[in-house]
């Protein structure tokens, strides 16, 4: 025999009931929400069956089950000759079709009970059976607070993969829409699912997302971020290559485009990929509003991007190498305002750009009620204080304050992020070599972005490489009914939209 059949032989039920009960207690401990409910039937001739019922409390919710198997006129139609007997008249005639499984492992029933089973054990059959009884407690569906607009849904996903799905099967009521689920975390066990429609996503993206997801060996998969910093592509970058999402029309757009999708349970966040750059600057809202408002918004953000990690490096590069750049008037004003003040543009730079940040996490970390006021007041209160100590100008104020604002007009919070991360990395080199270190520091940046790639799309795509027809949705929207093709850059096997 066997290491492998041996131990599948250790774990197997044993047809006592004595047995199979106390090794599951064994298993799971001190347990205050583990239940049992000890039973009896009748066999023929008068015999008892004993039986126990398991399940979890608050996962679990098995009176109905049990009040519908031991009702009177049930017991006398489950009057059988043997333990297995009695367990297949439980599945064929009183149990719901679909919702049964029969056991034959200690793992197995551990499984079921963690999922929200009930597991029925009958002294004398070596099998047990699993009935789906899962009692979910669960926040309710709400509109998302991270990802909100004005126009569009008002939903968004919650922590019950089950519930997420159905969000997504309400958007996309196709045949085609796949669901492969699978389960990661050794201790977890967390249920994932791939999603992807079958007819439209390339099968060499959704391969190489099967294969990097294989590549996943962890205990724990707590949220969509754990499976995130596996399957990306670069970890040294400060640009996402991954997208991630908590509002079903995002995910249900990007699926017909031909991505894929990865939802994971326990949390409301949905990867997208591939992830494009230009993605990172579009909104579901977008495509609710009109096309030519939809394009000065594309600019706007584009724009902004371009502020949030710009603004302070070009203020100390001109203020500290390149005066003459600057009107005589304004030089005259900004020399007026450093006067006094004992810090090089950089330190000052540095310091205000520090505090906005504490600023900025404190008013994440406080309650709601109060973390925005403490975002907004404490942001005047420190500058005027600054400028009034004679620690910074009034004009590196303005200049953080823009950089702050601009950051907010991204709609991709990790994108914000990279903006931050690169922003001190271009102050150093303004403060180092003036304009030329700034302008080194872009043209590094840049050819960092075209070597990027997100399952083997460019991330650049369509503008490195550059698509023609996918420029109509890139940093212009053309009227919805002008994107006749999906994003020829995602090699979708339907290229067209409409026929």
């Amino acid at each position: 025999m066997t290491k492998q059949s041996t131990a599948e032989s250790a774990d197997s039920l044993s047809r006592s009931l004595e047995v199979n009960d106390s090794r599951l207690r064994d298993r799971f401990g001190i347990s205050p929400d583990l239940l049992a409910r000890e039973f009896q039937a009748e066999l023929d001739g008068g015999e008892i069956l004993r039986g126990t019922a398991w399940a979890i409390d608050g996962i679990s919710n098995s009176a109905p089950l049990l009040q519908a198997l031991f009702a009177p006129d049930v017991r006398r139609s489950l009057i059988c000759g043997s333990a297995e007997e009695w367990l297949d008249l439980c599945r064929a005639r009183i149990l719901p079709e679909g919702e049964i499984h029969v056991l034959g492992t200690l793992a197995e029933v551990c499984s079921m009970l963690l999922d929200g089973h009930t597991v029925l054990f009958a002294d004398g059959s070596p099998h047990a059976l699993a009935v789906a009884t899962k009692d979910v407690k669960a926040r309710s569906i709400e509109e998302p607070n991270v990802q909100s607009v004005v126009r569009g849904p008002r939903e968004g996903f919650t922590e019950v993969l089950a519930w997420n799905i159905a969000m997504l099967r309400r958007k996309i009521a196709s045949p085609d829409l796949r669901f492969e689920p699978t389960t990661l975390g050794t201790v977890t066990n967390t249920a994932v699912a791939i999603v992807y429609i079958r007819d439209i996503v390339s099968p060499e993206v959704l391969q190489e997302v099967k294969d990097r997801m294989a590549t996943i060996d962890m205990d724990s998969i707590l949220e969509s971020n754990y499976i995130e910093e596996y399957i990306q592509d670069r970890i040294y970058t400060p640009f996402p290559t991954v997208f991630n999402s908590e509002r079903p029309d995002v995910v249900a757009a990007g699926l017909l485009e031909g991505r894929v999708a990865i939802m994971v349970d326990g949390t409301p966040f949905a990867l997208l990929v591939p992830a494009l750059f230009s993605q990172f600057f579009q909104s579901s809202e977008d495509y609710y509003q009109r096309a030519d408002f939809s394009t000065l918004i594309h600019l706007l953000r584009f724009l902004s991007f371009l502020l949030a990690t710009l603004t302070p490096s070009f203020y100390i590069a001109i203020t500290t190498f390149h005066q003459e750049m600057l009107p005589t008037t304004l030089l005259y004003n900004l020399a007026s305002q450093r006067e006094g003040v004992p810090f090089p543009a950089f330190i000052e730079a540095l310091l205000m750009e520090v505090t906005f940040e504490i600023l900025r996490e404190a008013s994440v970390r406080m309650p709601k009620t109060i973390g925005q006021s403490i975002s907004i007041v404490g942001t005047l209160v420190v500058g005027q204080a600054a400028v009034d100590a004679g620690l910074v100008s009034a004009a590196m104020v303005i200049v953080v304050s823009i950089t702050a604002i601009a950051n907010f007009v991204l709609p991709a919070f990790n994108m914000g992020i990279a903006a931050r991360i690169i922003r001190f990395g271009l102050m150093t080199l303004a403060a180092s070599f003036g304009l030329y270190g700034v302008f080194m520091g872009i043209i590094a940046l840049v050819l960092h972005l075209c070597s990027l790639h997100s399952f083997s799309v460019p991330y650049m795509a369509p503008l490195a490489p550059y698509q023609r027809d996918d420029q109509k949705d890139t940093l212009f929207r053309l009227p919805i009914p002008w994107m006749k093709n999906r994003p020829i850059s995602l090699k979708p096997q339907k290229l067209r939209r409409q026929q």
